[in-house]
């Protein structure tokens, strides 16, 4: 479990967004059945749900990119997830960045990169590197750290993206520099994700991350697979 280090020292801008449905217009698979798994729908606020809108059980997953049990989280549960849960239909899972520093910031502004339907391999893509990133991420030097976290939200989140590699990452996904830049440079969506973060902590939401709303009510103590798995499977029944 990883607790709320900080709070982010960034300017709250005014909220925007259009929501925007992946999937929209494409033809039914020959069952009938609409392929739940390639249905992304990206909220005003940022975030985004993945499945059926109109599921009956929602759940919403609060990430920090830097969390190792985040990480595990992402290993062990998306398979089940996408099957049991997310592919009949009954099930969405909407994911909510959970800011705490600079590095999380700079990822979550990579993840939201392109369209909503690119968001869940773009943070899959995070999360399963994670080991390849977060140690030279916690041995930073004194001058690395001064560029992360002094001057415009651009230039700090794009010495991030270099000193650890996260170029590489979004290149193997498609992504050139040019696009890439632009994506960290998003000021308004930083402003949303900081806010939402803010209000999830205010709301106490969140105490450690993975955190979890299941159709809306907190699910204390629940931060792994394990603990979560059999109350998604109560909801269902």
């Amino acid at each position: 479990m990883q607790t709320i280090l900080r709070k982010l020292g960034l300017v709250v801008l005014a909220l925007f967004g259009v929501a925007a449905l992946a999937g929209a217009g494409k033809p039914l698979p020959q069952n009938g059945q609409r392929n739940w798994n390639a249905t992304v729908t990206r909220t005003a606020t940022g975030s985004h749900v993945l499945g059926n809108p109109a599921a009956k059980v929602k759940l919403v997953e609060y990430i920090s990119y830097t969390c190792p049990h985040c990480a595990h989280f992402e290993r062990e549960s998306d398979t089940q997830l996408r099957l049991g849960f997310i592919a009949t239909g009954k099930g969405s899972i909407e994911v909510r960045s959970f800011v705490r520093d600079g590095i999380d910031m700079t990822v979550a502004l990579l993840t939201h990169c392109g369209a909503p339907s690119r968001f869940f391999a773009n943070h899959s893509a995070f999360l399963r590197s994670q080991d390849n990133w977060i140690a030279p991420a916690t041995s930073a030097t004194d001058a690395q750290k001064q560029r992360w976290y002094n001057g415009p939200l651009p230039a700090r989140t794009r010495a991030i993206a270099s000193d650890l590699h996260f170029y590489d990452i979004m290149e193997k996904r498609g992504y050139s520099r040019a696009e890439s830049n632009r994506c960290l440079g998003d000021t308004a969506l930083a402003a949303k994700l900081a806010q939402a973060t803010q209000d999830a902590a205010d709301k106490g939401w969140v105490n450690g991350t993975p955190g979890f709303l299941l159709d809306g009510v907190p699910l204390a103590g629940t931060y792994s697979w394990a603990a979560l798995k059999p109350q998604l499977e109560a909801r269902l029944d």
